[in-house]
């Protein structure tokens, strides 16, 4: 991870910490309102046809007006239910490889019973483009190992060693089905668990996540991949250091006007995170 970014990262987790104090009840409206996208944009990265609309309808139980799999409204309500304890629970227990497969019994009940809170068996090979997962007798081993190195290094920064976890996790493959999902909602786990917010990786930038994990595969880059993470970090406490500050939230556009600055150069500045903007619902804003 490049210094400069972790320190911005570093100093913006210190203010989100001393800003957090008392403000349990506005982090998790916060945390509540942005469910629907983390379940959307996960499920999206994996082909998912619903929108982020018809993903908040299914969550509300509302009708979404058209005909949709039963398989993709499990697939959407499941995925909220596993947020919701990862939100309870990571910040009490540890991660183990059986809350791991917990997490993605919750993940596949009714959708794949048959392959749901197991890691994949004799002769269930997987493969992901042109990366073939681990062979079944090695994962549990490759897994705890993943895990122990989360904990027993302690030179390098916890969120290189997370980002690290989440590439090894990927190229292991170790799940019949759910591998991607399985592997952000952990991913989230281990930061909820340092007391960091948790993040979204956007399927609009789902071509930059597959190809940081094929430089992964590949090479055991973990530049890219971490660079992912950091920008998602990023984006996170912006967001909620700007509702904590107490900040008017308007969008990127209108403070463009306001200012008299150029949108496309506070854009690209936005998806740099070199600004302190933020999205909802896939639109820019800013605290002004």
């Amino acid at each position: 991870m490049k210094q400069t970014r972790l320190n911005t990262i570093s100093e913006l987790f210190k203010e989100y910490q001393k800003r957090s104090i008392h403000q349990g009840n506005l982090l998790d409206l916060i945390d509540e309102t942005e469910i629907a996208e983390r379940v959307y944009n996960s499920n999206a990265i994996e082909n998912s046809t619903l929108s982020l609309p018809e993903t908040e309808k299914i969550l509300l139980q509302i009708n979404v007006g058209r005909c949709i799999s039963l398989r993709e409204i499990f697939e959407a309500k499941n995925l909220a239910l596993v947020y919701g304890y990862v939100k309870k629970t990571a910040s009490q227990k540890p991660l183990t490889t059986d809350i791991i497969l917990l997490l993605h019994k919750m993940l596949l009940t009714n959708i794949r019973d048959e392959v749901a809170g197991r890691f994949r068996e004799k002769n269930e090979m997987v493969r992901v483009g042109y990366h073939i997962g681990a062979p079944p007798q090695f994962i549990t081993q490759r897994i705890q190992e993943g895990i122990t190195e989360l904990t027993a290094n302690l030179t390098d920064p916890y969120l290189y060693r997370a980002a690290c976890f989440h590439a090894e996790f990927e190229n292991i493959h170790p799940f019949v089905d759910g591998n991607g999902r399985i592997g952000r909602v952990i991913n989230n786990y281990l930061l909820i668990r340092t007391g960091f917010p948790p993040i979204i990786v956007r399927n609009k930038e789902k071509d930059d996540y597959y190809n940081a994990l094929r430089a992964y595969d590949e090479s055991h880059d973990i530049k890219p991949i971490s660079q992912v993470f950091e920008l998602a970090i990023l984006e996170s406490l912006h967001k909620r250091l700007a509702y904590l500050n107490h900040q008017r939230i308007i969008p990127l556009t209108q403070y463009a006007r306001k200012k008299s600055q150029s949108i496309h150069a506070l854009l690209n500045a936005a998806r740099r995170q070199t600004i302190r903007a933020f999205r909802e619902k896939g639109v820019w804003k800013i605290g002004a």
